[in-house]
């Protein structure tokens, strides 16, 4: 996020990188949940993050802005699946992938269900 957006929010959804909920029985399947960001890197941060690697260490900069990322990519599938009238995403992952030089994007997905 920017700090200018709202949180989303969205019902509460189980998500599960499993293929099944525990307890539960899934019912149908609505289709791939997904959700998308593509985040570019920004100047200030990338000259502090230059700054550290000539010392080593862990680059706390981009550590952080690819967790908001992720939360992001995560709260936007899980809104997907509300729109789908799911009760849960089983088989949850992340991808990565490069955009451009400077420019990543992070995908949640998943597959939308009902539970019975």
């Amino acid at each position: 996020m920017t700090g200018k957006e709202a949180p989303m929010t969205a019902p509460a959804i189980i998500v599960t990188m499993s293929d099944s909920v525990p307890g539960r029985q899934m019912g149908d399947v609505l289709g791939i949940a997904r959700g998308s960001v593509v985040r570019a890197r920004f100047f200030g941060r990338d000259f502090v993050a230059g700054l550290r690697n000539l010392v080593g260490g862990e680059v706390n900069e981009y550590t952080d802005l690819m967790a908001q990322t992720r939360e992001q990519a995560m709260a936007r599938m899980i809104a997907h699946a509300a729109e789908l009238g799911a009760d849960a995403v089983v088989t949850f992952r992340f991808s990565t992938s490069t955009i451009t030089e400077g420019a990543a994007e992070i995908l949640a997905y998943g597959t939308a269900v009902k539970l019975t």
